[in-house]
């Protein structure tokens, strides 16, 4: 066995084959091998009669699936699924995250990402305005497809909400993308009315999502920028879910201020993010978020916990406070009226 201090090629190899097994899992996502398997088609020859594809193509993407820890191989050749597939790549369950191929494996984003990572590490992010565009396409997709990952953070913060012994009346929702935030807080409190935010196109999602919850009567739609329309508060809680961090810091304070004024005596701001910790190597995926952010934005980051202190103090906040979001990978960012 190699020593972790004696040189190895696998780290280097690992790193320059990982896109085959991004090209492994979405192609297993979307030919439906997960489910298929979970349904008691395991081997080659029934996975073909099942899904279509050629068996001599199955075969060669279980095996890489078995590889990656997401099926298990039987002596006699069949396939099965490991816990983590079964609970979130098999679409009967109700934790399956298979729609999210359909932004984290885009076009849009992999052009973004892998046509010429070295122009943006020189540039220092992204060449012009890149994900940040006026109602780029790429956000109606991260709304349809990113539901399932957004479902247990917008729970995590409600129920955050509700130890807390908040009752908000009138909640704005940021960036409302897929429009399940909001609706965590409009099902939690029977009181509370939702004032979603986004691109136009984008909020034509939201509204399916928020019609077909049966809610539409409490919601009420803001399209634009949430740098230029009126907010028309006040506020009791404004959401601002995972939008911080595709600005600069100056950008942050800048939208921040403008949250701060839209909000009620006491109001609060809750923004989930991805905060490493300040030597920014850890936790892994926040950590590892700032070159996602690198890729994709002018100038956005992955802020640590000084960083959003600072933010909030220089946009008028009179504290701020952290809380973990369990089990997303993610940190409440709290600021204080």
């Amino acid at each position: 066995m190699t020593a972790p201090d004696e040189p190895s090629p696998a780290v280097v190899l690992d790193g320059l084959f990982a896109y085959f097994r991004t090209a492994a899992l979405a192609a297993g996502i979307r030919l439906d091998v997960f489910s298929a398997i979970g349904e008691g088609a395991a081997t080659p020859a029934t996975l073909a009669a099942r899904t279509g594809a050629a068996e001599r193509g199955l075969r060669a993407l279980c095996d890489t699936l078995v590889v990656h820890g997401l099926l298990l191989k039987r002596p006699d050749g069949a396939y099965a699924l490991t816990p983590s597939a079964a609970a979130f790549l098999d679409r009967r369950s109700p934790a399956c995250m298979g729609s999210t191929v359909g932004f984290l494996a885009s076009p849009e984003l992999l052009e973004m990402v892998l046509r010429d990572p070295a122009a943006y590490v020189r540039n220092g992010g992204a060449p012009g305005l890149a994900a940040i565009a006026p109602e780029h396409p790429m956000w109606v997709k991260f709304a349809r497809a990113m539901a399932p990952f957004a479902a247990p953070l917008a729970s995590g913060v409600v129920d955050w909400a509700v130890a807390q012994g908040m009752a908000p009346r009138r909640v704005l929702d940021v960036s409302a993308s897929h429009g399940l935030f909001g609706l965590a807080f409009a099902r939690r409190f029977p009181d509370c009315t939702v004032s979603a935010l986004d691109w136009a196109p984008v909020l034509e999602v939201a509204k399916e999502n928020v019609a077909a919850a049966g809610l539409s009567e409490r919601f009420r739609w803001i399209a634009g920028s949430a740098f230029e329309v009126p907010l028309e508060g006040p506020y009791d809680v404004i959401l601002l879910p995972n939008l911080l961090h595709h600005f600069d810091m100056a950008g942050c304070v800048t939208l921040l201020r403008r949250m701060r004024g839209a909000l009620s005596p006491g109001g609060l701001v809750l923004a989930p993010e991805f905060v490493p910790e300040e030597d920014r190597v850890s936790p892994p995926m926040p950590a590892m978020f700032a070159f996602v952010m690198l890729a994709t934005t002018p100038a956005g980051n992955a802020y640590t916990r000084m960083e959003f202190a600072e933010m909030l103090r220089q946009a008028g906040f009179g504290g701020a406070d952290f809380a973990p979001l369990p089990p997303a990978p993610q940190t409440l960012v709290i600021g204080r009226a």
